[in-house]
């Protein structure tokens, strides 16, 4: 087994508050929010993970809204929902940061 080096604590606790509010964990990131704040990453780089990571919450939520609509559609007949753009595997937030 090889050693290799670690992720950098800073990136960990990114990686970290990304996902628990993309998947709306309990403890909503509030620790690793401390950590990058108490590491010094500035807070236009730590409000851009948190907005990232809501949009790609967000989108989830709606695909998978989407997803029950369309099966609770072959049950009973209900209005088609707004179409999503064709091809787009990934949107942007509301300022206009990737998600991918």
């Amino acid at each position: 087994m090889t050693d290799q080096p670690q992720l950098h604590s800073s990136i960990v606790a990114m990686v970290s508050l990304s996902a628990g509010i993309a998947s709306r964990h309990p403890d909503m990131g509030l620790c690793q929010l401390e950590k990058l704040r108490d590491t010094g990453i500035p807070e236009h780089q730590i409000a851009a993970v948190v907005e990232i990571a809501r949009h790609i919450r967000d989108e989830a939520s709606q695909k998978l809204d989407a997803a029950f609509d369309e099966k609770a559609r072959e049950t009973v007949p209900a209005p088609a929902p707004a179409e999503e753009s064709a091809g787009c595997c990934c949107g942007t937030t509301a300022s206009g940061q990737s998600c991918c």
